[in-house]
């Protein structure tokens, strides 16, 4: 009787030991249901050919590559983000890309090669064809679009990484979605292309560096995400390749991999410090320059040189007072910046909510209100003088091919005819020459005159016929 306590309490830590691995196995189960990477994945035969098709040019292709530069140029040209976005969606460019990771994972030189020779032709034909679309626009201004696309940063270098490998998962299983074309417009391929193309035809060598810069980013780095997952899925070499040869061909991709990023890992420093700092001098301001009776007309910031100016309106601020505001600086991470203040004395009137016209704001405005004069009275005096040019052209202009066409269908009889205005000391006259096949009477000449002066509006017409003697 003595063992059967005993007996119970094994029998309890089994039973309570099962239901702990049947609950670790269920959680085991659903975690792997979540993040299950092989699930509903193509066979690696199906995605050796879908990769392999990849690397066909297509005319049809090709043209919607043409037609998707076209639409992006324009949406870059008039700064429409949605017409930039709906050329990213039809561009053809990301299948190639996304192969040439491919055969780098499966060590197939060949494949390779046939995806960088398609994937040249489709940047080649991209780039003329943005670059032609640039060089008939009337529209030679860099949009703030095309701005974005000349300074690629690190964040890019990410996008295109964790946009690399969701479309390798996406572009691998059986049932497609629409990961592909949500990565090809996260990683915009298209935009900087163009941009290079109009950097090409306006001589700008700034957007055809920054533009190509972002463009070899996003290709590098979806290309090298699509390795990494290929090699992660599990996809058969397509040849064997010797430990020494592998090593070669990793240190090769990490060296050329660290080429491309450094510089966007700079600019991207650069971008993060200028906004910080940007962030900190607004703070500053607005938490320190804050007096009863004196405003803030103007401020001007100089990152390079460190240099912080504001310009004030209302009751002057002490030196000490100016002091402290230069001491507090460091206080908001502005070391070694330099704080200029220029004041200007004004009366605030009470009631009127601080909109005080002030002598800073007067001789500020006066300066802009006289430039903006200066320049409508440039742009008038050229308007005037291509007034006068287009009022001259009119008075003098006449279309002499169709008055001469005018003048053969109505007198049949004449030919040679040639007609012009020409100036007389007291008014311009139409003068006709020809040469008649007849001898014409004086009612037939006065009738050739009234119909010149008809046709012309002018009031005197002389004619030189040549006439037969008999």
């Amino acid at each position: 009787m003595a063992e059967k306590p005993n007996e119970m309490t094994k029998h309890s830590h089994e039973h309570s030991a099962q239901e702990m691995e049947e609950k670790r196995s269920v959680l085991s189960s659903f975690f792997h249901s979540i993040f299950n990477i092989y699930d509903d994945q193509m066979t690696y035969e199906e995605i050796d050919r879908m990769m392999y098709e990849n690397t066909i040019i297509h005319g049809p292709n090709m043209w919607i590559l043409m037609m998707a530069t076209f639409i992006a140029s324009i949406g870059l040209n008039v700064n429409s983000t949605a017409v930039i976005i709906g050329a990213m969606l039809v561009s053809p460019l990301m299948s190639g890309i996304m192969t040439m990771g491919y055969s780098l994972a499966v060590r197939d030189v060949s494949l390779l090669i046939r995806a960088l020779g398609r994937f040249s032709v489709q940047v080649i034909i991209s780039l003329v064809t943005s670059t032609i679309y640039f060089l008939i626009s009337p529209l030679s201004e860099a949009t703030a679009e095309m701005i974005a696309r000349t300074s690629p940063t690190l964040w890019d270098v990410l996008i295109a990484t964790f946009g690399g490998i969701a479309g390798a998962i996406g572009n691998t299983r059986n049932k497609k979605s629409n990961v592909i074309p949500g990565v090809a417009i996260a990683t915009a391929l298209m935009p900087p292309l163009c941009t290079a193309g109009y950097g090409i035809a306006t001589g700008q060598s700034k957007f055809f560096i920054g533009a190509g810069y972002l463009f070899l980013i996003n290709t590098m780095f979806i290309s090298l995400a699509t390795m990494i997952m290929t090699l992660i899925m599990g996809v058969p070499y397509h040849r064997s390749i010797s430990k020494r040869g592998q090593k070669t061909i990793n240190r090769v991709i990490f060296t050329v991999s660290m080429i491309v990023i450094i510089p966007s890992v700079f600019i991207g420093g650069r971008t993060v410090y200028d906004s910080v700092i940007s962030a900190n001098i607004s703070r500053y301001l607005n938490e320190q320059f804050n007096f009863d009776n004196t405003t803030i007309v103007k401020t001007e910031t100089d990152q390079r040189e460190k240099l912080i100016t504001v310009s004030l309106v209302g009751s002057t601020i002490a030196p000490d007072v100016i002091g402290r505001l230069e001491g507090s600086l460091g206080d908001y991470g502005l070391d070694g910046f330099t704080l200029k203040v220029t004041q200007n004395e004004a009366i605030i009137h009470d009631g009127e909510n601080g909109e005080t016209i002030t002598i800073a704001v007067q001789e500020n405005t006066i300066k802009e209100l006289q430039t903006e004069l200066d320049e409508k009275d440039s742009e008038l005096e050229q308007l005037r003088k291509e007034l006068e040019s287009q009022q001259e052209q009119s008075e003098n202009a006449l279309d002499t091919a169709l008055l001469r066409s005018k003048v053969q269908g109505v007198f049949t009889y004449l030919s040679d005819i040639s007609v012009g205005i020409m100036t007389g000391e007291s008014a311009d006259h139409i003068q006709l020459t020809a040469v008649s096949e007849r001898k014409l009477t004086a009612d037939e000449l006065k009738t050739i005159e009234n119909y010149l002066l008809t046709e012309t509006g002018l009031e005197q017409a002389r004619l030189d016929i040549t006439q037969p003697k008999n």
